[in-house]
């Protein structure tokens, strides 16, 4: 390099949105990530065929050493926030990235011996290079359970490695999701990323609760399903719905939302997020639970401010930032008429990503927050904020 040279600044991430039955935009999406020459590839979209003919058609186009990992959603943020019914791909250019993935198999047994054997020789095989960021990435299945202990698996495995993720998602159906992992298109079972970049990259997490005093305490619990059956000795349904101010009737996906349960670990409250309620008049949670635990009522605050407080506290503008935002986040927004200033956000600081069933972050499984990677220029290169290396729709 001549003196007085500016040094390059390292290429971010790809991020494209399309219609995943269009097949022009299809092909487009294709050959810009293929330009890239892209060692990951995360693809995020709406539940069906559409998604998984999206994968195979990925896996055939895109070079044999990229990895290639993604799963189904409860929505997208696409380039100008927050939309459905798109795909949602983020490539990581070799320029800058490199990437592994491994399959987590039968989250539903639970066989933590088999993840830690996988994951440490991930991590053993890998061999990261010195001075370069070391990150993970997990998707889980949503419906499939057991995100707090996966994450606690990873931890023990892989200790000081950063890892976030999100529970993959169907729309508000609860019914069925997907997980991709290269070929495979797959149930019950979570795909793990481990990244090694030259970039600099940090952490992004904001939730928008704070606790109140009002307190139950789970007399009943069927943890494996993730039930609370009783609070305070009464039917779990009526006694949150008391404690809230609401009737019985009034329990909706939005209220839940609204009014979230949370609870304390350490100095800090996490959001036990409710999902709906069954018909014998429990509550059906989306984080694990447990008789004996005290749960404290959240009260809302600002849902966008902290979120922009968060990016702008980074040591330097991202070129792109990675976000796993929860569904109920997304429902509190579109019922305060907050849902176009988040995407304007989203949009100004370039997120991509999906609205998720959980999101794991800091050793936890938690829920309605907004956990995020974002990838920054090296501290040693210039602080300005470059254009990204492709945004637009892929069309």
């Amino acid at each position: 390099m001549s003196a007085g040279a500016e040094p390059a600044i390292e290429a971010g991430p790809l991020s494209l949105d399309l219609d995943p039955g269009n097949s022009s935009e299809i092909t487009t999406a294709l050959d810009r990530m293929g330009a890239i020459d892209p060692a990951l590839v995360l693809l995020f979209g709406a539940p069906g065929p559409g998604l998984d003919a999206l994968a195979r058609q990925a896996r055939t186009a895109l070079p044999a050493d990229c990895a290639l990992a993604g799963c189904s959603t409860a929505g997208e943020i696409g380039l100008t926030g927050y939309v459905n019914g798109r795909a949602v791909a983020v490539a990581f250019p070799s320029e800058s990235f490199r990437a592994r993935s491994i399959v987590l198999h039968d989250t539903a047994h639970l066989p933590v011996a088999d993840w830690l054997a996988a994951l440490r020789a991930l991590l053993r095989d890998f061999r990261a290079k010195p001075g370069r960021a070391l990150f993970g990435i997990l998707l889980a299945d949503g419906l499939a359970g057991h995100e707090d202990v996966l994450v606690s698996s990873i931890e023990a495995a892989i200790p000081g490695v950063p890892v976030i993720g999100g529970s993959a998602g169907d729309g508000l159906d609860f019914a069925r999701t997907t997980l991709i992992a290269d070929d495979t298109i797959m149930t019950g079972a979570a795909v793990f990323v481990l990244v090694e970049t030259a970039l600099s990259v940090s952490e992004v997490a904001f939730a928008h609760f704070s606790p109140t005093r009002n307190r139950a305490v789970v007399t009943a619990a069927d943890s494996e399903r993730r039930l609370i059956l009783e609070l305070n000795a009464e039917p779990a349904a009526e006694e949150y719905a008391r404690i809230a101010g609401l009737r019985t009737a009034d329990l909706t996906p939005t209220e839940f939302a609204r009014h979230p349960l949370m609870f304390r670990s350490g100095k800090r409250h996490h959001v036990r997020a409710i999902r709906g309620t069954t018909p014998e008049g429990g509550l059906q949670m989306m984080s694990p639970v447990a008789t004996g635990m005290v749960l404290t009522m959240g009260r809302a605050e600002d849902l966008t401010l902290g979120f922009a407080e968060a990016i702008e506290a980074l040591p330097r503008p991202p070129l792109a930032v990675l976000g796993f935002d929860c569904i109920l986040r997304r429902l509190a927004l579109e019922r305060a008429g907050l849902t176009g200033a988040m995407s304007q956000l989203f949009a100004r600081y370039r997120v991509t990503g999906f609205s998720t069933y959980g999101e794991q972050h800091s050793g936890m499984h938690v829920n309605q927050t907004f956990v995020g990677f974002a990838f920054m220029p090296p501290a040693d290169q210039s602080s300005a904020l470059p254009a990204p290396i492709g945004g637009g729709h892929a069309a």
